[in-house]
């Protein structure tokens, strides 16, 4: 019994550390990819896409432009395929 409580404590150990390392490699790459500013210019465009899809609002279109400052709009038709 001594000698099977023995192997768990030792099996416990050695796989404790060889599981940290890995879990320190892993949150490092992991922090890495996320704070890079590529990464995160490709999650804002990701996001915008989304939420342009999502928008309960229509997406408005010019209809006739009246000077440099102003516009008429108009909401955009989407057909649905």
């Amino acid at each position: 019994m001594i000698r099977f409580a023995a192997v768990l404590a030792a099996g416990y150990v050695l796989g404790s550390k060889a599981g940290r390392r890995r879990y320190e490699q892993i949150s490092g790459t992991y922090k890495a990819v996320t704070e890079s500013p590529r990464t995160k210019a490709l999650i804002d465009v990701g996001r915008r896409k989304v939420a342009e899809k999502l928008s309960p609002d229509p997406q408005m279109k010019t209809v006739t432009p009246i000077d440099a400052g102003t516009s008429v709009l108009q909401p955009e038709v989407v057909k649905d395929r």
